[in-house]
């Protein structure tokens, strides 16, 4: 029994396996390792937008900085941050409008806020768009993966019994190896799809939190400005 368990370990297995059997076992081995380098990528990702936007919102608060010197250094100091490119992109806005206008002009002001507002959306949404690349092929991953590899244990078997056509007796031993390097695709659809399904509602729900995160952050940055606004009609 032990040498016949060695004589058909999983690699001899494949191997052995048909065409098409192998050709579905290539397919997720393929998917399997790209879907693992995208975990990677956005884990690593992730974390480092986490920490930046840390670091970035405990400076903006402190008030040690000024708004205007924020501005010039936050996008080296924390590139290609979501939050970074929001408040960036906000505060280019009211400062345009700083520089074209010079003055407080009461219809001008009603608009400003709208033009951040919606400048500051953009930025986000696009932010948010590069961040969700990659998400869509761990979602295809992890939900056609099992159907792919079940595709391949249907035909392995299939192709197991119909070896036994013409065979005036049949055993266990004569379909257990068809049977076997076939159910391998199903395992291996379960392997590539199991992380990809996981990463997938993971780095979905930290998107998320991530995207709500940086809309508080500028919610409150509006209230910033507008509290500036009503400074400079009270001067008027």
């Amino acid at each position: 029994m032990n040498e016949a368990a060695a004589s058909h370990n999983v690699w001899d297995l494949v191997a052995q396996a048909g065409p098409v059997v192998q050709l579905v076992m290539i397919s997720l081995l393929i998917a399997s390792v790209v879907s693992w380098a995208m975990i990677f990528d956005k884990w690593r990702r992730f974390r480092r937008i986490n920490r930046d936007a840390i670091s970035f919102e405990e400076r903006f608060w402190s008030g040690s900085v000024s708004m205007p010197e924020l501005y010039s250094r936050a996008p080296d100091k924390w590139p290609n941050n979501p939050m970074v490119k929001v408040f960036a992109t906000g505060f280019r806005e009211w400062r345009r409008w700083e520089q074209d206008k010079g003055s407080a002009d009461s219809m001008d002001l009603a608009d400003l806020i709208p033009n951040v507002r919606r400048s500051m959306t953009v930025a986000l949404n696009r932010e948010v768009d590069k961040l969700e690349t990659g998400l869509t092929f761990l979602a295809t991953v992890g939900s056609t993966s099992p159907f792919i590899g079940l595709f391949g244990t249907v035909w392995g078997i299939m192709n197991a019994f119909i070896g036994l056509t013409g065979a005036k007796s049949t055993t266990l031993t004569m379909v257990a190896p068809g049977i076997a390097e076939a159910l391998i695709a199903t395992a291996m659809g379960l392997v590539a799809a199991i992380p990809a399904v996981i990463a997938y509602n993971k780095y979905s729900t930290d998107l998320r939190k991530l995207h709500q995160k940086t809309d508080n952050f500028g919610a409150e940055f509006l209230n910033i400005l507008e509290r500036r606004i009503a400074q400079m009609k009270g001067r008027r």
